[in-house]
């Protein structure tokens, strides 16, 4: 199952509204959203929840609050949740201010995210 478009469409709107550049990288067939050359953002076809998350990259210091919040989920598609990372379902970014929300709180992260090691060729 391919990545949810729409939710794409929604991503990339809000963003350019914010006046944030951006770049998207295709990865294990979801989407990822890359500010600064970090990851911001993504969508996740998740086969045991059986619909399209969102991938927060919230950081460390909001994680435990975040993940109290409902319609949020541990992100650990590798079978081991990720510290910083958040799955949001679709309950929870339905409405646009929802979708804002995430993805200003993923801005406000971002500054002091590291980014990942560029692959050796």
């Amino acid at each position: 199952m391919a990545y949810d478009t729409y939710l794409a469409d929604r991503i990339r709107q809000q963003l350019r509204e914010m006046h944030v550049p951006f770049s998207e990288l295709k990865m294990m067939g979801g989407l990822c959203f890359k500010v600064d050359n970090k990851m911001l953002c993504g969508i996740h076809t998740d086969k045991k929840y059986g619909d399209n998350l969102l991938m927060a990259r919230v950081g460390p210091d909001a994680y435990e609050e975040e993940l109290l919040k409902p319609h949020c989920l541990p992100m650990d598609f590798t079978g081991r949740p990720m510290k910083g990372y958040i799955f949001v379902t679709p309950e929870g970014f339905d409405a646009d201010e929802d979708l804002a929300y995430w993805l200003s709180l993923c801005l406000a992260f971002n500054p002091t995210a590291k980014s990942s090691k560029p692959k050796k060729k």
